[in-house]
């Protein structure tokens, strides 16, 4: 198995035989849960292949989060309507990662770390935050829609290469784990390419990592799973950035091709649907 598929697998199982029975007010429903889950992913691009994932939705997704977009007609509702959900009635999303990123606290971060790196590579001052203190959370009667859960991530480029550690407040560790996962691994990529340097170590971290009682079978399922899939390689070009700060849709169809060409993933598991 690839390096991702192992250290998955591992953490579902953890969570299937370890994980605390706890019940979620917000959505209804029973998790077993486990806190400080953390995956360390430095051999090959980790895509999950121990199930079929839909590759085009986190590329999409990933180029509309340097885009800065709160909008998702701008861009990323041309490939997937899953962000309609969150969608509010004026047509945005204010709570969108990278409009946070680039317009929110009166800082575009995500421009800003690529001067920052560019200049001092060895700095260790390469934060990105998501998560609003002033609106998010809390039990704040007037939240949106939409409450981030990747809430902030670092950059830093040690031996020539940048490594990404990201941390998650919750993950639906069945459909949204590997679907994160996959994102990081991408907005990694693609800022290597930007700054120069080797894709290296993404760290995936989780405060709380969840699966739904409406998975458990699936889950089960999953970890019955094994197979012998090479690792899947993949560096962005240069050009990637810009290109995606651009929108350019031909991006999505091209990084969704190489990714896809070397993807040769056991069947899919039916039945997981999002709980929102």
């Amino acid at each position: 198995m690839t390096q991702f598929d192992e250290q998955y697998k591992d953490a579902v199982l953890k969570i299937m035989n370890q994980g605390f029975d706890e019940f979620n007010e917000r959505t209804g429903h029973t998790c077993k849960v486990l806190p400080g889950v953390t995956f360390e992913l430095d051999q090959g691009f980790p895509l999950l292949t121990l199930r079929k994932i839909p590759i085009k939705l986190f590329v999409a997704e990933q180029i509309w989060y340097i885009m800065g977009s709160k909008n998702p007609e701008d861009y990323v509702n041309k490939f997937t309507k899953i962000w309609q959900d969150f969608t509010e009635e004026d047509g945005t999303i204010p709570a969108a990662y990278g409009h946070r990123w680039r317009h929110a606290f009166g800082r575009d971060q995500l421009g800003l770390l690529v001067k920052h790196l560019t200049e001092n590579p060895g700095s260790r001052h390469g934060v990105v935050i998501t998560w609003d203190p002033r609106e998010d959370g809390l039990g704040n009667p007037n939240s949106k829609k939409n409450v981030p859960c990747p809430y902030t991530w670092t950059a830093n480029i040690l031996g020539n290469k940048l490594h990404i550690h990201s941390v998650v407040r919750s993950n639906d560790m069945m459909l949204g784990c590997p679907h994160d996962v996959g994102g990081f691994a991408l907005l990694l990529a693609i800022l290597a390419g930007k700054l120069g340097v080797k894709p290296g170590k993404l760290t995936h971290t989780i405060s709380n990592a969840h699966i739904y009682d409406i998975h458990f079978q699936q889950a089960w399922e999953l970890v019955e799973r094994t197979n012998d899939h090479p690792p899947v390689s993949f560096e962005a070009q240069h050009d990637f950035f810009d290109r995606s700060e651009a929108g350019d849709e031909s991006l999505v169809a091209e990084i969704t091709d190489q990714l896809t060409k070397q993807y040769t993933p056991l069947g899919p598991i039916k039945g997981m649907k999002i709980v929102l």
